[in-house]
């Protein structure tokens, strides 16, 4: 019964240390994925608050007598 468990365990050591380095790549993967639509979403709000604010000058431009 203990060579059943010291084999079960050593089995279990050396499965965890093999997925080890997979489990490291896919945290990578998943912070890039995150930069990336964090990076997309940024771009896209700074365009969209620059046509705001332009157009709020612009109003502004045109209701203001010179």
């Amino acid at each position: 019964m203990l060579r059943i468990f010291n084999y079960l365990m050593s089995y279990t050591i050396r499965s965890d240390k093999k997925e080890r380095g997979a489990t490291m790549v896919e945290y990578g993967l998943l912070v890039a994925l995150i930069a990336l639509v964090a990076m997309v979403g940024a771009a896209l709000l700074g365009v969209s608050l620059n046509d705001l604010f332009g157009g709020v000058a612009t109003t502004i431009d045109t209701q203001v007598p010179e």
